[in-house]
């Protein structure tokens, strides 16, 4: 009894992804140059094969602005595959009309082209006109859809010569919005299909691509696409033999290395094989000095034997668990034979690349970052390489997942070290110790450089606040206030590396209770009441560890405000005096509950030491209040600074100038050391 089989139905089981909307067309193309290879064997250059684009007469409603450049294309509704190959022959028919057919079995084919045929397209029709053994030509005429099947039209209009003519209309929606537009990447597509017809001996028929208003010849794109070509190779794994086609593209059509993982002839698959080598990235050099990008075409019968039915993808395992080292071949297999063999294929173009990367991470590390400086040893040794065109961003995010890399290694090895050290040492335990001590004291002397680098670059930011624009305006008090400590902040709010108070004094980079632009009643630390904002206010407790031994007295609190002015700002007076604002700001703080970080409550004490810095330019007003003050000018001309009996509070007021410079110095030997410039 013969079994019935449902062209609706293996239609509906056929796979096609949107991601590969032209592979009906393509199959088209195959088929195509396959009946010129059966017409005129060795002669392909005899054979011609035209595909026409077929778009709508009107493009897509588009109510948005037209942007610069060529004219949106008009949507593509179908396709027209031309040829002069050996046409429908009463065998080729009686193949097409067998699904799952073996006629071409042996070019890897495996009968199911025509079912993605009518997986994207409405409609199909075939004219065809063969010649027989007697030379006299025959014609037929059929239309072929999941609806109808197979219908013959009519008396047949076969075509004049011996050919065939395969009109794929009514292209799906989905598939439509998926599939390239142009004529020109239509043409890259197809060529970058169909590329082992062009690589073997004899080449391929003349193919082009055309719509109304463009034509794109494939054979005059082999030409611009190969730079020049390398010596074939083969890789065997597990006795299985595949067959490399390597070539060197121009850079200009692609600028990443690819491995074409082909079948029946055909590429099934692409993968990039960037990273995947050390060295190999976007472009190469030959010895010439000629760039270039590589590209390899994998060829092989266990390939054509595996190739799924719609040749999208293999049926071969990526990594077969438990597999014994002689047993089936699994994709990584095959990969890790290929990079080998890439390797030692591109020898020379990737020793060059190396040493390109190298310098291009040496140099980054040597002017831009030298946090990396202590460990690039290490990082070399995990294996990094990085294309030397990686602009600075990139290649600073890089550097910094391999530091991470390394961090976290030697993490677990301290966590291994530091267990073995309670019983008796293992043999070798001494040298594991020693080789975990140094990679720590290289990752720590790395996180200092870091530190000092970001200082390096805090104060270029501060210099450049400072200066005025083009129109003589300078920066707003928020935006430098914002640089020294985010505003509207306090402690638990805060990184440990948020503040740069630094800047002013080195003992503001550590403190139990700091509060930023918000007001003295928000404060948990003051008990006031007022609304009044200060700039800065901050406590430091002297041996605050002490605070959590019982009976322990309560160590003293120091109290630090400080004022930030708008550069050159020439307002200050009795009203506006930003001393006076400072002391009234001490003033209410040690009149309020004082508690500590930790909510330990402090006592009242008027004795605790304070200090108040004023931030602002040495403009007369500013002169004037420091005179006032009775405070005594700087050394270098470009500050004032005093004791108030009073309040018991040490004043300084430094000008943006001194605050760079002395903040500068006192960095000075860090920035050399670094190789950073000091001003």
């Amino acid at each position: 009894m013969a079994l019935t089989t449902s062209l609706a139905g293996r239609v509906r089981n056929t796979s096609l992804p949107k991601s590969h909307a032209l592979l009906p067309l393509l199959e088209a193309v195959v088929n195509s140059i396959q009946a010129i290879d059966a017409r005129f064997g060795g002669d392909v250059g005899r054979g011609r094969l035209s595909i026409k684009i077929q778009r709508s007469p009107q493009g897509e409603l588009d109510l948005g602005p037209a942007g610069p450049g060529r004219a949106p294309l008009k949507p593509i509704v179908g396709f027209s595959i031309e040829d002069n190959g050996v046409g429908f022959t009463p065998e080729n028919m009686t193949s097409f009309e067998t699904l799952d057919s073996d006629h071409k079995a042996t070019m890897g084919c495996r009968g199911v082209g025509r079912l993605l045929w009518l997986k994207a397209f409405d409609r199909i029709s075939v004219r065809s006109t063969y010649e027989d053994e007697s030379g006299d030509l025959h014609g037929l005429q059929f239309r072929f859809s999941v609806a109808g099947e197979v219908e013959a039209v009519g008396e047949a209009d076969y075509l004049a010569n011996v050919g065939t003519i395969v009109s794929l209309s009514g292209f799906q929606k989905p598939y439509q919005q998926s599939a390239v537009k142009s004529v020109e990447t239509i043409a890259r597509d197809t060529f970058e299909h169909c590329i082992w017809y062009f690589l073997r001996p004899g080449g391929a028929p003349e193919i082009t691509v055309t719509d109304e208003d463009e034509t794109v010849s494939l054979n005059t794109l082999m030409e611009e696409f190969t730079y020049s070509s390398m010596p074939r190779t083969e890789v065997h794994v597990k006795g299985v033999k595949f067959d490399m086609v390597n070539l060197q593209l121009k850079s200009s059509t692609r600028n990443t290395p690819r491995l074409h993982w082909c079948a029946a002839s055909r590429v099934v698959m692409e993968e990039n094989l960037t990273n995947k080598i050390p060295g190999l990235y976007g472009r190469l050099k030959d010895e010439d000095s000629s760039s270039f990008t590589y590209a390899c075409y994998l060829f092989s019968e266990f390939l054509d034997s595996h190739v799924r039915a719609d040749r999208t993808d293999f049926d071969i395992a990526k990594r077969i668990p438990g597999a014994m080292p002689d047993e089936d071949v699994s994709l990584d297999d095959i990969r890790e034979a290929v990079l080998k063999e890439v390797e030692k294929i591109l020898a020379g173009p990737l020793s060059a690349a190396r040493k390109g990367a190298k310098a291009r991470v040496i140099d980054f590390v040597s002017n831009k970052a030298p946090r990396y400086r202590p460990v690039l040893s290490r990082l070399e040794s995990l294996g990094i390489t990085v294309d030397p065109s990686i602009k600075d961003h990139d290649l600073e995010l890089l550097l910094h997942r391999y530091l991470q890399k390394l961090d976290a290694d030697a993490f677990v090895e301290g966590q291994a070290v530091f267990a073995e050290a309670g019983s008796a040492p293992p043999e070798g335990y001494a040298e594991r110790l020693a080789r975990y001590l140094d990679t720590v004291t290289d990752i720590n002397q790395s996180d200092l450089a870091a530190y000092v680098s970001r200082r390096r670059t805090i104060l270029d930011l501060l210099a450049k606040l400072i200066r005025s624009d083009d129109q003589g305006r300078y920066s707003r008090e928020d935006a430098i206030h914002s640089l020294l400590i985010p505003m509207r902040t306090e402690s638990n709010d805060l990184g440990t590396d948020s503040s740069n108070l630094w800047i002013i004094d080195e003992r503001l980079a550590f403190h139990d209770y700091l509060a930023s632009d918000k007001t003295l009643k928000s404060m948990p630390i003051t008990g006031s009441e007022s609304t009044t904002e200060p700039d800065v206010l901050a406590t430091r407790l002297v041996g605050s560890p002490v605070l959590a031994a019982a009976g322990e007295k309560l160590p003293l609190p120091n109290i630090v405000v400080i004022e930030i002015k708008r550069p050159m700002r020439n307002d200050a007076s009795e009203d506006k005096d930003p001393i006076q604002q400072c002391l009234d700001y001490v003033k209410r703080v040690r009149a309020g509950g004082v508690k500590t970080a930790s909510g330990r409550q402090i006592p009242e004490t008027h004795e605790a030491p304070a200090f108040c810095y004023v931030i602002a330019d040495l403009t007369p007003t500013m002169i004037d209040r420091c005179k006032y003050a009775t405070l005594r000018p700087t050394h270098d001309g470009l500050g004032y600074f005093g004791f108030n009996e009073p309040y018991k509070a040490y004043i300084e007021v430094v000008s943006f100038d001194r605050l760079v410079n002395a903040a500068t110095e006192r960095n000075r030997a860090f920035f050399d050391k670094l190789g950073l410039p000091s001003s």
